[in-house]
């Protein structure tokens, strides 16, 4: 959490260093194992596909589809009361069947999102932190 008390702020560790360093670049980045070439995404130490330890960053599109959503509209949670309602969306990414991140979801009224909507990257600023990953609506539908 912030010294504020407001929203809390992403603990980057060694591991996940890389992926934020890659979001201030306005990048979004997964490791991508350098034996097997399976992009791993949340960060591993070593590749739940093949095992192996040679995993680094790399970009990726940040386009892909809503696999699922929920929209909060009471939220309990520290720093996000006054935010809601607002949209959470797990987006399957266009690089690699099974590959999904998670983020909010910008430019659409809270509830609208639909499984298989198109969408793409976007970068938030977190007062206090930098630059997260969230997803808008990709008006420019490019076919996988």
């Amino acid at each position: 959490m912030d010294a504020r008390g407001g929203r809390p702020h992403p603990v980057p560790t060694p591991l996940t260093e890389p992926y934020w360093r890659a979001c201030l670049r306005g990048e979004l980045a997964v490791q991508r194992c350098g034996d097997c070439r399976r992009y791993v995404h949340l960060p591993e130490p070593a590749c739940p596909f093949c095992g192996g330890t040679d995993l680094a960053f790399e970009p990726v599109s940040g386009r892909g589809r809503v696999v699922t959503h929920t929209t909060v509209h009471r939220s309990f949670a520290p720093g996000f009361a006054d935010a809601a309602p607002y949209t959470l969306v797990w987006v399957e990414l266009a690089e690699q069947a099974g590959l999904r991140a998670f983020g909010g979801l910008r430019g659409r009224p809270p509830g609208g999102p639909r499984i298989g909507m198109p969408v793409r990257v976007v970068f938030t600023d977190l007062p206090g932190f930098g630059p997260i990953p969230d997803f808008r609506p990709d008006t420019e539908d490019h076919e996988r």
